[in-house]
């Protein structure tokens, strides 16, 4: 955690190392036992995903954008004069746009499989937990992230002993990286506690989700948060695409197979992190052109 503190300016970052105290005092659940500090971020913030989303969807309606749910859309292919010939589920009617962005997820199958193909993305499925609302008004207080976060994400490669802490835990825990474990927790505004979470690719990707890996989960919580209450209301798993990326390249996958067609996806785990960012930028450069 210093070594990324002292390095973070370098890579447009800024954080505050915390003592156990300090920690302590910015949220309740930490387990002081074997607590030796933090690594603080101001510049986090949480929606709840199923208020955001249905509500991001109202919003656009009143703007004069037309949304068409549980329709699949089945074709997208050039039809000349730079413009894009597209098809709903149950219309024989074409439609066509000068411009057309698709932003497909983890399906590489149904539009443009071809381009996919040749993309090297691959999906990740994730196990998530969320408990019971917590009770008497209980505030999680911060996000909250343990020290097997670090061998997760590419930002933390510039640390210097990064590889010591990845052989440590691959020696003492080789299940967690079997079933690429790291431990998070964030409280929405009723009261929940959403717990996470797993990473499983390529071939390992399946709809049937794994009691040992929410267990493993659930085990490594304990020992680094407090709650009041333990108990699962919901579990889940996503799948998400991901594209490999370095720590300084993009995590993202952007291309036109061909003009007026612009494919937007790959963002892996951090899709919500930086959706409204990439949205803004690429309709930026799209449009210029």
């Amino acid at each position: 955690l210093r070594e990324f503190e002292e390095l973070a300016p370098q890579h447009g970052h800024t954080c505050e190392l915390l003592s156990p105290a300090e920690v302590s005092q910015r949220t309740p659940a930490a387990n002081a036992e074997g607590l030796r500090g933090g690594l603080w971020s101001a510049f986090e913030l949480g929606v709840n995903p199923r208020q955001a989303s249905a509500a991001l969807a109202g919003w656009l309606s009143t703007q004069g954008v037309e949304l068409a749910f549980g329709r699949a859309v089945t074709v997208v292919e050039p039809r000349g004069d730079c413009q894009v010939r597209l098809r709903l589920a149950g219309e024989r009617a074409d439609r066509v746009f000068d411009r057309v962005v698709v932003c497909s997820g983890a399906d590489f199958e149904t539009l443009i499989p071809d381009h996919f193909a040749e993309s090297g993305m691959r999906r990740c499925k994730l196990q998530m937990l969320r408990t019971r609302p917590q009770s008497g008004g209980w505030r999680l207080g911060t996000h909250l992230a343990s020290g097997l976060t670090l061998r997760h994400y590419a930002n933390f490669t510039c640390c210097p002993t990064l590889g010591e802490v990845r052989r440590r835990i691959a020696a003492e825990a080789p299940e967690l990286d079997e079933h690429g474990i790291h431990v998070m927790a964030s409280q929405d505004d009723e009261g929940h506690v959403i717990l996470g979470d797993s990473h499983e690719y390529g071939d390992r990707v399946t709809p049937f989700d794994s009691e040992e890996i929410n267990a493993l989960m659930l085990r490594e919580l304990r020992k680094v948060f407090v709650l009041p209450d333990w108990s699962i209301d919901q579990a889940w798993h996503g799948v998400y695409a991901k594209r490999d990326a370095g720590p300084d390249e993009e995590p993202v996958h952007e291309s036109s197979p061909f003009p007026g067609a612009y494919i937007c996806t790959g963002v892996g785990g951090a899709g919500m992190t930086l959706s409204f960012g990439l949205a803004e930028r690429a309709w930026r450069a799209w449009t210029s052109r």
